[in-house]
């Protein structure tokens, strides 16, 4: 096998299968390549090999299981990055394993390191209450908390990840006799998704007033008028959750997040009774078992259950008044 195939299809892989041939989006593409350039500065810094040198020969499932245990105890990183860093790797030695079947074993070997089973953590999401708090906070009088609520409400009302969030144009809402608003997921996946009439106008009031009606420029802007980011966002939130927080030091125990959202409207569409297929399509999984995760977490669909469920306790009467004094009798005089 000649030395330079393993950085001809590695170039292959990130210049044209992914974000060609897959369309993978900006962020997949952006992991896997993080998880490349840690592999070959350990490669680099562990086997003096630099990148240009590597053979297939030089991966095994012994040293990328050992690359695996320098992520977690030198770099410390999460179990959940470490399965996240494996699984980049095997997506492209299952690529691989198709370009050039001489590294067909090779490749076989790579896939055969198995992830680390991580503690499931449970679903942070907020109350109706909450929600209703944190909507109340911004003074739609000013156009910069107006902008502010229509992100919040459309986090909420949509489900929408933070990044179908920042893609918006004004195009991508349709107002009608159903509002919707388009959302592009990930994969080049769209999908259209209900806007309930309060929060439809509150983002109607923001496109108008705030003169976002250009078709093909971003939706939510800041106040250079560049594109919001994901810290942007993610400020934005933080700052009325603050606020919240001093009206009900009671409310908002953990800490809120963009995907906080996300998970709240699944919480409270499941609360309500709604399919969890409805709530899949509404979010985008791929499939019905990663919307479970809602069902299985949520304290109060369990506690419904178990009710529904449990068989009764109760123990019926089996004797009458006369037969219980008979045996208390019996017991006195025989015992």
């Amino acid at each position: 096998m000649n030395k330079n195939v393993f950085s001809y299809h590695l170039t292959k892989y990130f210049a044209e299968y992914l974000p060609k041939q897959t369309a993978a989006s900006p962020n997949t593409i952006r992991s896997y390549r993080d998880t490349f350039v840690q592999l070959l500065e350990f490669y680099k810094t562990e086997y003096r090999l630099p990148p240009e040198k590597l053979e297939y020969k030089e991966f095994t499932a012994g040293r990328i299981e050992r690359f695996l245990v320098y992520l977690e105890e030198v770099r410390e990183v999460s179990i959940n990055t470490r399965n996240q860093r494996l699984a980049a790797i095997h997506a492209f030695f299952r690529y691989l394993q198709y370009r050039d079947p001489a590294g067909f074993e090779q490749c076989t070997q790579i896939l055969s390191v198995p992830f680390k089973k991580a503690l499931v953590k449970s679903v942070n999401y907020m109350s109706v209450e909450e929600v209703r708090l944190l909507f109340s906070i911004p003074d739609q009088k000013k156009d910069d908390q107006l902008r502010d609520l229509a992100i919040l409400v459309l986090l909420y009302e949509t489900g929408a990840r933070v990044q179908e969030l920042i893609d918006l144009v004004p195009s991508d809402i349709r107002f009608s006799s159903v509002v919707t608003a388009e959302l592009h997921g990930k994969g080049n996946k769209t999908r259209l998704v209900p806007v309930n009439a309060d929060a439809a106008a509150i983002v109607r009031n923001y496109i108008h007033r705030c003169n976002r009606r250009n078709a093909d420029e971003p939706l939510f802007v800041n106040r250079k008028g560049e594109k919001l980011t994901r810290a942007g966002i993610q400020y934005i939130i933080d700052k009325y959750v603050s606020t919240a927080r001093r009206l009900r030091p009671d409310l908002f125990r953990g800490r809120i997040t963009n995907h906080c959202f996300r998970h709240s409207k699944a919480m409270h569409l499941l609360e309500a009774g709604v399919n969890l297929i409805y709530i899949r399509d509404l979010l985008g999984h791929t499939s019905v078992v990663t919307t479970e995760i809602y069902a299985k977490t949520n304290p109060k669909i369990k506690e419904e259950q178990l009710k529904k469920h449990s068989a009764s306790v109760k123990t019926a009467h089996k004797y009458s008044q006369k037969q219980k004094e008979d045996l208390i009798d019996w017991l006195k005089n025989n015992l």
